[in-house]
């Protein structure tokens, strides 16, 4: 997992509630256990067609959202079925961050084991980021050693995120990382059993 401090980006608004894995990344295209290649399925039935061309009434298609790396979504983003496709797919599409007032608690915790950062901030906050997103370009800085959320214009935020996570993040450690740390205590054990 790559590690991240910080992160500056620029914003897409998806203005949706209940956004759920399937919607995410549908699935018909799980069939892959590799965890790239996915971001192409991204919201793939928002974003295309039946005959597989981009749908003009689908924000994520317009140019002005092109490199888009920070999503702000509605409440209980990811809600669904429990597949890690889904930050997979957000990932590999080149999304760190998603910022919505509540997320589905599988998802939360898959976000986070695939180094993307789930932020739940106030859905006041949300809505006023996404009016301003969908007018012009939003960008923001977000600030995990610090846990604060910048705007251009000097406004931070703060927002919550556990130290057990926020270190995972900060180093790039995913779960077999973690299990690595220990791998002098692993070797002992193993070897008083052979």
């Amino acid at each position: 997992m790559e590690a991240i401090q910080s992160h500056t980006g620029f914003v897409y608004p998806l203005n949706r509630a209940n956004v759920d894995t399937d919607q995410i990344i549908p699935k018909q295209f799980l069939k892959r256990i590799e965890r790239t290649g996915f971001g192409k399925y991204l919201f793939f039935h928002w974003r295309f067609d039946d005959n597989g061309m981009k749908r003009a009434n689908f924000s994520l298609n317009e140019v002005k959202y092109e490199g888009a790396t920070i999503l702000l979504a509605g409440e209980n983003f990811g809600c669904g079925s429990s597949r890690e496709h889904a930050p997979w797919a957000l990932l590999d599409y080149g999304f760190r961050i998603i910022i919505a007032p509540s997320f589905a608690d599988i998802f939360y915790n898959n976000a986070l084991k695939n180094g993307i950062i789930p932020i739940q901030m106030d859905a006041k906050q949300v809505k006023e980021w996404m009016d301003e997103a969908a007018q012009e370009k939003l960008v923001l800085t977000i600030d995990l050693r610090k846990k604060n959320i910048l705007k251009r214009d000097g406004e931070i935020i703060p927002f919550e995120i556990s130290t057990y996570h926020q270190k995972k993040l900060l180093n790039g450690w995913d779960d077999i990382a973690l299990t690595l740390q220990h791998e002098e205590k692993i070797k002992a054990y193993e070897n008083r059993y052979l």
